[in-house]
């Protein structure tokens, strides 16, 4: 691990507004503030976003300085990406946003039922062979259902035609309301207030010429989730595992 790295770490573990647990204190302890952030990090009662696979946090620290009357938490793994978003948000003192460092398949053991009244998706990998692990599939949204409040919502910002294909049809086969839908965004949303976030995979694609893609819906509160079955093209400038070659390199 480089020394950089190391750096991030050792400053992720000062911010007192970010917390880490190591799976095996998870599973002896539990996270202790499971069924009351508000009430022992945020002091207030104000509703619950996440951004999930936050990288930077550029949506959880952007949407917190939008909206005083949210608390956002950002979700991510990967601590040195996330020691951007955390660092900034404790230099400016913004009160609203904390950081999580955990996996995703963990987040019911983070969250009581109905504590989170909004999920934000931003920029995930596709996942084109592995339905599993796409953060929109059933598997996941059966997770989110745990945590979100009822007609709680998802919303998923992508430049994936693959992804955003296969999350239109798991909620047109589920019937889920939608609240807002487009293949372009930035041609279709002119003056939204969330164009002025972008992430650095966001800022990459638009260089590239890519449409940007936005939908937001309503996530189910009971029943299965199916699966869809169908087939959807898969993109066609990155290998299935977001290879980072440039467009130029495939052709774009």
């Amino acid at each position: 691990m480089g020394k950089n790295k190391l750096q991030k770490f050792e400053e992720l573990a000062g911010y007192p507004h970010v917390f880490q647990y190591p799976f095996a204190t998870l599973q002896e302890k539990g996270c202790e503030l499971k069924g009351k952030w508000n009430e022992m990090f945020f002091k207030n009662d104000h509703p619950i976003v996440l951004e999930l696979g936050c990288g930077k946090g550029e949506y959880a620290v952007g949407l917190a300085k939008m909206y005083p009357r949210k608390n956002f938490i950002g979700v991510d793994i990967k601590g040195a990406r996330m020691w951007t978003g955390a660092k900034q948000s404790f230099q400016e003192k913004i009160p609203n946003v904390a950081f999580l460092r955990t996996d995703i398949e963990l987040i019911p053991h983070f969250f009581a039922a109905g504590e989170v009244s909004e999920i934000w998706i931003t920029f995930p990998d596709p996942q084109m062979q592995k339905v599993r692990k796409r953060l929109t599939s059933s598997r996941f949204i059966e997770l989110y259902k745990q945590i979100l409040v009822e007609n709680g919502s998802i919303h998923l910002k992508t430049d994936s035609n693959f992804l955003y294909t296969y999350t239109k049809e798991l909620v047109r086969l589920n019937h889920l309301p939608v609240l807002d839908d487009t293949d372009d965004l930035y041609r279709t949303h002119t003056g939204n207030p969330i164009l002025s976030i972008r992430t650095f995979y966001e800022q990459q694609w638009l260089e590239r010429g890519l449409n940007i893609k936005y939908l937001h819906f309503v996530c189910p509160s009971g029943g299965p989730v199916e699966e869809p079955d169908v087939e959807i093209e898969y993109d066609a400038y990155r290998s299935f595992n977001r290879s980072k070659r440039s467009a130029k390199q495939q052709g774009l």
